[in-house]
């Protein structure tokens, strides 16, 4: 059975869909404290773990934090990894030693960069429609290999948050999706 990690940093609400889903979540881990963890705790998600970010500077030692992350998911023997709203990039040495995926708010290669600042950036160029894509995530942000996206229209009225949560809800249908194809595809 493909061992699966959760990368979680906010609300948890992506964590929630793979769990709904029925997928078997093995690990849980958040770069800060934040509700995903209280969402895997009640979950019964086996191992929850806080690998704690203090510095969110310029000065932050992204090749420590990497090295941590790395050590913390060959000690649980993962196989597979799936951020979910997590907010911390890696640096490259990671995706010599997993495959992670990934979900973005844009249709890639569209508005890609930080995903928090995609929904506004469609916005903002005028874009008739945005959506998600589910992506192996490399060292350069946003380029890996593209699993599925789904579009979304751009609505007369839309804000940041009222186009933000339509994708989320497609999101949150595709990616548990995307995620069991792969766990299927690896044995």
């Amino acid at each position: 059975m493909v061992k699966l990690a959760v990368l979680v940093s906010l609300t948890g609400s992506l964590l929630k869909a793979i769990l709904d889903a029925g997928l078997p979540v093995y690990l849980v881990v958040a770069d800060r404290k934040c509700r995903a963890l209280e969402i895997a705790r009640r979950a019964k998600v086996p191992n929850v773990v806080l690998l704690e970010r203090t510095d969110f500077s310029k000065r932050f030692d992204r090749a420590a934090y990497t090295a941590d992350m790395i050590k913390l998911l060959k000690k649980h023997g993962i196989d597979l990894v799936a951020m979910a709203g997590f907010m911390t990039v890696f640096e490259e040495e990671i995706f010599e030693h997993f495959t992670l995926l990934n979900t973005h708010p844009s249709l890639l290669p569209a508005f890609k960069g930080e995903g928090h600042n995609a929904v506004r950036d469609a916005l903002e160029a005028g874009a008739p429609e945005t959506g998600c894509t589910i992506h192996i995530a490399t060292a350069e942000l946003d380029a890996g290999p593209i699993l599925a996206q789904a579009k979304v229209p751009v609505l007369q009225g839309d804000t940041v948050d009222t186009l933000h949560e339509r994708i989320k809800e497609v999101e949150r249908v595709l990616y548990p999706e995307e995620i069991f194809k792969y766990m299927q595809k690896m044995g």
